[in-house]
């Protein structure tokens, strides 16, 4: 009787766990079925299978929503990103972790405070300068304020992952006469993988699924990114739900590819730095 009254919560919440994980993968799966589905069949019944495989929506979603255009921008947009705002949150991290200078302290206070800035409420202020400054609807334009916005987070995670990583280490390298640079590149750097993935990996899925400055800061249609596409797919009066489904699922399936490899390099790198061993 002792046994049955423990093994009913469980067996209750493993079953709740379920129900959850369930909710949470089935609008996806229901999204990759839907695609496969013709505009009649998914009008018939929302919820039912395909009778047959139907990939000429992924053909169309290619062919008249220019999705490869779009695709291979938000490629170059997210690389230039995540290359960028890695290396430069890295090497500004490692001055204010091992470097004590006048004003370091208000320097690393201003780039934290940019982590508490509702980003999108900068939307006006970045469009009105970037129209002065002719920065509008150029390859560029997109990589600026990615960039900008996420180095706050990155210079957070390596300088505290820096400061774990013991100065006898980089000492012992500089009597044998390394030089400031091979200490970062060849100790340092490798010390820093664990949240260097974490940083790869959060910078990707931000930039990749970006919305609001991508509509606004470009207005040329060879260079709108992923999401912005997506939008091609809503007509006047109807949607073809079907051909949107598959153009969902080629923005999508980077992102959940992406995130199932690496997705414990995410918690390792966000836990890194934080004990002290």
């Amino acid at each position: 009787m002792t046994k049955l009254k423990t093994l009913i919560p469980r067996i209750l919440i493993n079953l709740f766990l379920f129900i959850m994980s369930l909710s949470c993968i089935f609008p996806i799966l229901w999204m990759i079925y839907s695609s496969l589905k013709t505009q009649q069949e998914f009008n018939t019944n929302i919820i039912s299978l395909p009778t047959r495989l139907n990939f000429q929506n992924y053909i169309d979603a290619f062919r008249i929503g220019k999705m490869d255009t779009y695709f291979v921008n938000s490629v170059i947009v997210t690389v230039l990103t995540v290359v960028l705002t890695v290396v430069i949150s890295f090497l500004a991290a490692y001055i204010l972790a091992r470097f004590n200078f006048p004003g370091r302290g208000v320097i690393y206070f201003m780039f934290l405070a940019g982590m508490l800035i509702p980003v999108h409420g900068l939307l006006i202020p970045v469009f009105v300068e970037f129209k002065s400054l002719g920065l509008l609807d150029q390859r560029i334009t997109l990589v600026l304020p990615y960039v900008a916005f996420n180095l706050s987070m990155g210079i957070f995670l390596f300088e505290n992952f820096i400061k774990t990583v013991p100065l006898e280490v980089e000492e012992a390298a500089a009597i044998d006469g390394s030089s400031t640079t091979r200490r970062v590149l060849t100790i340092v750097l490798p010390m820093c993988l664990p949240v260097i993935s974490t940083a790869i990996i959060l910078y990707f899925l931000g930039a990749w699924n970006e919305f609001p400055f991508a509509l606004v800061l470009i207005k040329s249609p060879e260079l709108r990114t992923l999401p912005v596409g997506l939008t091609n797919f809503n007509g006047q009066f109807t949607v073809n739900y079907p051909q949107m489904m598959a153009a969902m699922v080629i923005v999508v399936l980077p992102v959940i590819l992406t995130y199932l490899a690496f997705y414990k390099k995410i918690m390792q790198g966000m836990t890194a730095g934080a004990v002290k061993g």
